[in-house]
């Protein structure tokens, strides 16, 4: 009984396993259209889904200094 559960829970995973990779490769909700995928997309206002939203200098300044702005985990 135990193997056949196993089976079959297996047998799920795999299938959700396929379907995860066989999804549609879509960006996070913050990159505009247009953007390559990926992880990391252009910098500015032009850039993200808002597009009509007008960064603040700041703003701007920050989105600008990713990825150079996150530390390193080789503590």
């Amino acid at each position: 009984m135990g193997l056949i559960r196993t089976a079959i829970l297996g047998g799920l995973g795999y299938l959700g396993y396929k379907a995860y990779k066989n999804r549609k490769d879509e960006n996070g909700v913050a990159f505009a259209d247009g953007q390559p995928s990926g992880g990391v997309r252009d910098a500015g206002a032009a850039a993200t889904a808002t597009k009509g939203d007008k960064m603040s200098a700041t703003d701007e300044a920050l989105d600008e200094t990713f990825p150079a702005s996150d530390a390193t985990a080789k503590y």
